[in-house]
């Protein structure tokens, strides 16, 4: 229903988005002031002796958070850095996933992150990673990477509780560089969302990064293969993330016959989703997740039912590399 208010087009939304436009107005008045307590030094951040990195967005829902974070730990460590990953930990998926994606780097859960970049620190790593953290302004960062979703741009930002967003998209001017994400949208979605953040912050630079099906992989086995295995398939989809829309869309343009099966982002899968699931697939040539829901269905799917595969996020960046090398750079051998 919350999805349909912020995204429907028809009179019953638009109503809908009218009626709830005080609250989004104080809303809107709240987050404004106290953006300029931090502003002002009346709130004050906490320093840390090691450099933190956020990477956020301004929106509720997926942007590609985690596979950004995953992938700028993984090119911290190409450097010789020593990375630690800090975030709040919802749903418990993204720790796993992060533990998946980059084994052996640090990953912490804390919902106080200031208390979590200290524990990463008395660990020894030397450069922390905050995973969803733009408006957790009490911990200080010394960069601000913040992810624009080109698949969920609808063109006017609409705050809390009219519409998904945290702030206004004038608050990327707090970013140090801004990574338009997309999994489907096209150029011309990317170039509308471009053209808003030259508006909105023209002096943020921005890159372009592309997040695409990675190989399709058995949970039960460990087997890998390639997407073209998908072409012509007949798939039951798995997805408890926000906008589960965008991955069904991939899987459909990888040539498979697509069965969606939708739950809340976060969803805490039982037993019974597991065997009811099972029971949906049928005959169907795969079962296929995200990475994000496989490392919570994994144990609860019935082996009688066959291979659970899932398909992570590969990332690719389109445009703008030199912009993330140099603030990558300045963060690992900041100037003197």
């Amino acid at each position: 229903m919350i999805e349909t208010v912020w995204t429907g087009r028809g009179k019953r939304a638009r109503a809908a988005r009218a009626i709830l436009a005080p609250a989004e107005a104080l809303y809107g008045a709240v987050i404004a002031i106290r953006g300029k307590l931090y502003d002002w030094g009346i709130f004050r951040a906490t320093e840390f002796s090691v450099p933190v990195l956020s990477v956020g967005n301004l929106s509720v829902g997926g942007t590609g958070k985690t596979p950004v974070a995953a992938w700028l730990a993984s090119r911290f460590l190409e450097k010789g850095a020593a990375p630690a990953v800090v975030l709040r930990g919802y749903g418990g998926d993204e720790t796993i996933v992060h533990e998946r994606l980059n084994q052996g780097i640090p990953v912490i859960a804390a919902a106080d992150r200031v208390r979590g970049i200290r524990e990463a620190v008395a660990q020894g790593v030397d450069v922390v990673i905050l995973d969803d953290a733009f408006q957790h302004r009490r911990a200080r960062r010394d960069a601000d990477i913040l992810l624009v979703s080109a698949d969920a741009w609808m063109g006017r930002p609409r705050l809390l509780p009219a519409g998904p967003w945290r702030e206004p998209l004038r608050a990327a001017r707090r970013a140090t560089l801004v990574i338009i994400t997309r999994k489907t949208a096209d150029r011309s979605a990317v170039e509308d969302v471009k053209r808003a953040l030259a508006n909105a912050a023209p002096r943020v630079p921005v890159a372009i990064a592309h997040l695409a099906p990675g190989d399709l992989k058995s949970t039960a086995t460990g087997q890998i293969l390639p997407l073209h295995a998908l072409q012509g398939a007949d798939l039951t989809a798995i997805a408890a993330i926000a906008q589960p829309e965008s991955f069904f869309k991939q899987l459909t343009e990888l040539g498979a016959v697509v069965r969606p099966f939708t739950f809340p982002d976060h969803h805490a899968f039982t037993q019974a989703d597991a065997l009811n699931l099972a029971a949906e697939a049928g005959n169907s040539d795969f079962v296929v997740c995200t990475l994000k829901d496989a490392v919570k269905l994994e144990s609860l799917w019935p082996a009688e039912a066959g291979s659970l595969w899932y398909v992570s996020q590969r990332l690719r960046i389109e445009n703008g590399q030199e912009h993330i090398d140099r603030l990558l750079d300045n963060l690992v051998s900041p100037a003197t």
